[in-house]
């Protein structure tokens, strides 16, 4: 049926399955009529029903974020540090088993870890037996804990280190037991816009071949975007055409694994760095704009990556919890503690309590339900229940 308003129209084909072009993704995002905004987010909540249910799902995990000591200088980052810079840290052995034991006697069924790119991280002077060892000792002690770690970033700095292809990288990695890989790092998939956000990461297209091999190699990866800062609608939106390109380029080629996940990172910029802090102008994120592109990756990446997590990290949990209604299904993981947005001043804390997640799912009136890393069932809740019902033996 032919509408009159091109908006509406818009709204109509996504509705019934039809992908956004770029420029008709670019146009949703320059409205800004309390109207024609509600229009887009129910499209957003009426696709997430069709896509992933009414469920809400999230994860019972453990951040570890194993050091903050980084060769690298983005603009937006407060966490890194040099190495004789005050509050610079690195665990050690006994201190990361430590926290990956903790997380299991706290029902965690995942470790995400991740860090800032240490070039003393070595053994025998090369990188991937440090990483190798990182995964070992984790899965030695807990095989059972899925292993959700190492970004695009991170496994580029192994590789160049050690000399070696992204692939021998990332097959050793999942021969010692990584899971899945964070899709972080990725920032907004510009290199005009990396150029001064973060310009000693690796490009655009490096990011998206990283993520490539890591499906065909059968390792699952998430996929993320750091909004709100200088980046401009059309960027924001060839950021996601990049992703869903990607998607499709897995399904079509019939890859042993895909991407599982879209997160949403909202900037915060308390205490990033004053001349980027100065250039956008604001501290914390801006709820409305975050929740209007919320919607607009539901509806643009929808069908191809139907699982979309807020960060409570970020915005808070009442912002993410409101952003279950702007097209999210998932409330993400309990983290238990969180390193990297917490520096850089965002207020939503560092740990999750269970049952402050089902709470806020259950004041939706939604149900919720954990999951494991890769969105397959660990229990189910009622509304209102304050425990998970298991639903196998």
């Amino acid at each position: 049926m032919l509408l009159a308003n091109p908006i509406d129209q818009i709204l109509e084909n996504a509705a019934l399955g039809v992908d956004l072009s770029p420029a008709e993704g670019i146009a949703l995002l320059k409205q800004n009529e309390a109207d024609v905004i509600e229009k887009i987010r129910l499209t957003a909540d009426k696709l997430r029903q069709q896509q992933a249910g009414d469920t809400v799902t999230y994860v019972i995990n453990r951040n570890i974020n194993f050091t903050n000591i980084c060769n690298q200088h983005c603009s937006f980052c407060a966490f890194r540090r040099d190495r004789t810079d005050e509050g610079a840290y690195w665990l050690d052995w006994h201190q990361i088993l430590e926290k990956a034991t903790d997380a299991v006697k706290r029902g965690a069924t995942e470790i995400c870890m991740q860090g800032g790119l240490n070039p003393e991280a070595l053994i025998d002077n090369q990188a991937l037996p440090y990483y190798l060892k990182l995964v070992e000792t984790i899965k030695q002690a807990s095989p059972q804990l899925h292993l959700h770690a190492f970004s695009p970033q991170e496994i580029q700095f192994i590789a160049k280190i050690d000399g070696i292809s992204y692939t021998e990288v990332i097959t050793a990695l999942k021969d010692a037991g990584l899971g899945s890989m964070p899709g972080t790092a990725a920032e907004i998939l510009d290199d005009q816009v990396r150029k001064i956000l973060c310009p000693e990461k690796t490009n655009s297209a490096t990011w998206l071949e990283i993520v490539e091999i890591a499906h065909k190699l059968g390792v699952p990866t998430t996929s993320t975007m750091l909004s709100g800062h200088i980046e401009t609608p059309e960027q924001q939106i060839m950021h996601l055409e990049k992703l869903r390109q990607l998607q499709k380029t897995a399904i079509k080629n019939n890859y042993p694994a895909r991407i599982t996940e879209f997160i949403l990172l909202p900037f915060v910029g308390q205490e990033a760095p004053k001349v980027l802090r100065n250039r956008v102008g604001r501290d914390q994120p801006l709820l409305q704009s975050s929740l209007l592109l919320t919607a607009i990756a539901r509806i643009y990446l929808g069908k191809y990556i139907p699982n979309h997590q807020p960060s409570w990290v970020k915005l808070g949990l009442e912002g993410a919890t409101t952003a279950l209604n702007w097209g999210c299904n998932d409330l993400g993981g309990t983290l238990m503690e969180e390193h990297i947005s917490t520096m850089a001043g965002a207020v939503g804390g560092t740990c999750m309590e269970v049952e402050e997640l089902e709470n806020a799912i259950a004041s939706l009136n939604r149900p919720y339900q954990q999951r494991d890393t890769l969105y397959g069932e660990k229990g189910a809740g009622e509304v209102g229940e304050k425990r998970i019902r298991t639903l196998k033996p």
